[in-house]
């Protein structure tokens, strides 16, 4: 029998006349007009999805970094194991890492904003708009190739251990209508560094929306999930959420996500 949906809030973002946007740090000066939804969500293991369906697929992988929080270990051993496994699963000719990775932590570990960009996603947003993830394809794509296709992947996995008290939710492709999508100012502000932005999307409240999640994810796991591609078309939004049925003083969830963008050469 499969497992009943969970309803949890899904903080949605509300349409207005001003443009919304968010910083990866400084989120004091965010200017989101939440609209928090009670959603049900479905157990994603109980319905596996498809990269090229629903946007999403989650995969056993098991990784050789012991500490994802030590930079140097995951890009000298983790972004390799990222292009293997988006190769494999994704039959792209040619995956490149495009950022290194971002490691969150939930408000209840202490270290939320202990690091660039480290607290959780707390709204729906695709990381990038259709617009922007074909110009940044355009940059990455390998000098003489040209690309019959590409698309951006998050790889997100989390290695605190289960339960996760605020977990990842993802959103099917095909319930997400172009009318849903608000675009917005991803500004990042690194310690130090000089402010940057891209335009990215967020998304307001659609009761078509189908939501999964998969609870009580393990170190040995990879949440994938498409930002863009240029031939299968809309994104997986996806956003981070209070588990309702985490357990009082569980271990708060860390977690460590990878980007990388894959191409198909003519």
């Amino acid at each position: 029998m499969a497992a009943q949906p969970v309803v949890a809030t899904i903080n949605y973002v509300a349409s207005g006349p001003e443009r919304p946007y968010y910083y990866a740090n400084a989120h004091h000066n965010d200017r989101v007009p939440l609209n928090p939804q009670p959603m049900p969500l479905t157990d994603g293991r109980a319905q596996p999805g498809l990269l090229d369906r629903e946007g999403f697929a989650l995969v056993p992988h098991v990784s050789a970094v012991e500490d994802f929080t030590d930079a140097a270990q995951v890009a000298a051993i983790h972004s390799a194991e990222i292009v293997a496994l988006l190769l494999a699963q994704t039959g792209a000719d040619q995956v490149i890492v495009t950022s290194p990775g971002i490691v969150r932590f939930s408000e209840a570990s202490g270290r939320a904003g202990s690091r660039d960009n480290s607290h959780p996603a707390r709204f729906v947003h695709v990381d990038a708009t259709a617009q922007t993830s074909a110009g940044f394809a355009a940059r990455s794509c390998p000098e003489g190739k040209v690309a019959a296709r590409y698309a951006h992947y998050n790889v997100w996995r989390t290695f605190s251990g289960p339960p996760q008290d605020v977990p990842l939710a993802v959103c099917d492709a095909r319930s997400v209508g172009p009318d849903d999508l608000i675009v917005a100012d991803a500004i990042f502000d690194p310690p130090g560094g000089p402010e940057w932005r891209f335009d990215s999307w967020v998304m307001t409240a659609n009761p078509a929306h189908r939501w999964v999640w998969f609870p009580d994810m393990t170190r040995d796991e990879a949440l994938i999930f498409k930002s863009s591609d240029s031939v299968h078309g809309n994104p997986a939004p996806h956003v981070a959420f209070d588990n309702p049925l985490a357990p009082v003083g569980c271990t708060p969830r860390a977690s460590i996500e990878m980007r990388a963008v894959a191409f198909w050469f003519a």
